[in-house]
């Protein structure tokens, strides 16, 4: 039998080793990720005011598609559950009706649901008090910068403005900023955004309509040339050649001339030289760049007024095709990471997990789907009361599990 006195010849006994910390699960791809130097921020890699100034403010097409996708996502109402549980009002919700005291809840969906089609990238900023959510702003997104981690994945995030910056370290639950990212199979830390998805045709509707405006400009008359013909081959004088310009410009072109006859002498020929709009196919050059703008965007063409097959019942059909396959899939995802975001805060009871769902009852362009399926429901009498009441958004009743 071992001595149990063998342990005291083995010298001063030892101070218990402290245990050993908490071990944190992590990707094994997380150092890969991590191109840079931890704490140091990492510039958006486009960029975001030449997107918005030839896209959203200078061409009425994204103009129009971005603002029908945020108006109608910032109109979504959300309600509460935890678990299957329904909250007739939750601090979140309230939250989300008065985020800020200079907006409402429908303007800062808005702003954020343009930023995400614009640069594909939305943040907000949580204003808490004693742990308790206060308010939320949207912040834009090229004054923002990601700042990795040792993980490889965001530790805080600085935003300049006027060249003062003010970092917001992800710490906490909730952390101060969530960032909302359209998937960019080229980056690990921003979005792709719709806009610059559809630069190509953005850029082609703009140099059309700047065609368009130069026309107009010349008196919608096909440029050409002056053609001097002297018979002894003389050319003209470097005066007479400014004089001619001169009265061209002041006398010929601009819309208040259009259709004024011009007067040639001493030899001048005019030779038309440039092709016809006919020729350049210029309207459906246009209509075609539109249409990919309104295909980057996930918004029917016929939405925005681009010719087509704009009868009653295709356009009915677009509508609810435009909610059930872009406003709804968005605004359910914004109402997923709010929740996630925001949970932890408010402490969710019981365990239950806290989400955010779409009321679609309050969506009108749904109202024929919604009464196709009460007729379903209440033509099938194998169901129960409850379950047929389950299947149109209700809770159960006592005494309705009978058939």
């Amino acid at each position: 039998m071992r001595n149990p006195l063998t342990r005291l010849w083995r010298g001063p006994l030892r101070a218990p080793a402290e245990p050993a910390p908490a071990e944190q699960k992590s990707s094994r791809t997380a150092r890969l990720i991590r191109l840079e130097p931890g704490g140091t921020a990492r510039w958006t890699p486009r960029d975001y005011a030449a997107l918005a100034r030839e896209g959203f403010v200078r061409n009425a097409v994204v103009h129009r598609a971005v603002k029908l996708v945020a108006e109608n996502v910032a109109a979504l109402t959300f309600l509460a559950y935890e678990g299957d549980a329904l909250h007739e009002r939750h601090p979140l919700t309230d939250l989300l009706a008065r985020p800020n005291p200079r907006q409402d809840g429908a303007a800062l969906l808005e702003a954020l649901t343009a930023h995400l089609m614009i640069s594909g990238n939305g943040y907000l900023e949580l204003v808490s008090l004693d742990g308790t959510p206060r308010e939320i702003f949207a912040l834009r997104p090229d004054r923002m910068r990601v700042v990795p981690g040792p993980d490889g994945w965001a530790q805080a995030y600085d935003y300049t403005v006027a060249g003062r910056t003010v970092r917001f370290a992800q710490a906490g639950a909730p952390p101060p900023i969530l960032h909302l990212v359209l998937f960019n199979p080229l980056d690990d830390h921003y979005g792709l955004g719709a806009l610059e998805a559809a630069a190509v045709a953005v850029d082609t509707h703009n140099a059309a309509a700047r065609w368009n405006k130069a026309l107009l400009d010349n008196a919608a008359r096909p440029s050409g040339a002056l053609v001097y013909a002297a018979p002894d081959g003389a050319i003209l004088a470097d005066d007479q050649y400014e004089r001619l310009k001169r009265e061209l410009e002041a006398s010929y072109q601009g819309a208040a001339n259009a259709g004024r006859p011009l007067l040639l002498e001493g030899g001048l020929d005019w030779k038309a030289m440039s092709l016809t709009p006919k020729d350049m196919d210029f309207l459906e050059a246009k209509n075609s760049a539109a249409r990919e703008i309104a295909l980057a965007f996930g918004v029917p063409p016929m939405l925005l007024g681009i010719p087509g097959d704009n009868t009653y019942a295709n356009y009915q059909e677009a509508n609810r095709a435009f909610w059930r396959h872009t406003v709804l899939p968005l605004g359910a995802r914004i109402g997923s990471a709010l929740a996630q975001w925001l949970a932890p805060a408010f402490g969710a009871a019981d365990g239950r997990s806290l989400r955010l769902d779409i009321d679609t009852d309050r969506v009108d362009a749904l109202a024929g789907d919604r009464a196709a399926l009460w007729e379903r429901v209440t033509a099938a009498p194998f169901l129960t009361v409850n379950e047929k009441r389950a299947m149109v958004g209700f809770g159960p009743i006592a005494g309705g599990d009978g058939v």
